[in-house]
């Protein structure tokens, strides 16, 4: 019979990159305690990191050796395990869409879960819970576009518009505009103002 410690890192070497291994899915291979011993003894060894309480991943080994998973790919999977929407903050999708040449320098990410902060090697990873409109179109540009401006604000708004406007596909910018009904008031007016009426 395999140990223990074996079936953890095969269940680990069997998901894609980044993708987090949660102690509660283990619990089919042997007891809570038996399982966190385990874990505890592969993290110590390198073998398996620490992300959070309770939420580890496989080190990348590369001819340079071992180093974390991408970050955007570990936020993936944990979107995609817990069921929720997580997207990037408004500082880096600003930073995407060239409205700021400011990098953030921490990995901070939106979450429809609770806020709460990983470790990933040596990066910190902020999940901060945000407001249902600002998780809107995840991995679209449209959504992108509501996170840049919330981050931005009311006073850059405008110049922000028109500086997208000529950047993006027209469809990004409908997208956005047809979701104003679920935006602040402050940004939905300065997207109605983007908006050509029909006639």
């Amino acid at each position: 019979m395999q140990t223990l410690a074996k079936q953890v890192l095969e269940r680990a070497a069997g998901l894609p990159e980044g993708m987090p291994l949660v102690a509660k899915e283990l619990l089919h291979l042997g007891s809570r305690a038996a399982v966190d011993q385990v874990l505890s003894r592969l993290v110590r060894r390198g073998t398996l990191l620490r992300a959070g309480r309770g939420i580890y991943v496989l080190p990348v080994e590369s001819r340079f050796g071992s180093r974390a998973p991408s970050t955007a790919k570990m936020v993936e999977g944990l979107a995609t395990q817990r069921g929720e929407t997580i997207v990037s903050h408004g500082a880096a999708a600003a930073n995407a869409l060239g409205l700021t040449t400011q990098v953030p320098m921490r990995a901070v990410y939106l979450t429809s879960g609770r806020s709460r902060r990983l470790k990933l090697g040596a990066q910190n990873v902020e999940l901060r819970h945000a407001p249902v409109w600002q998780l809107i179109f995840p991995g679209r540009a449209a959504g992108d576009v509501v996170r840049a401006l919330a981050w931005l604000g009311p006073e850059k708004a405008r110049e922000a518009l028109r500086t997208l406007r000529a950047k993006l596909p027209p469809s990004e910018i409908n997208e956005v505009a047809a979701a104003r009904a679920r935006l602040p008031t402050w940004m939905a007016q300065e997207v109605s103002a983007l908006v050509v009426p029909h006639g």
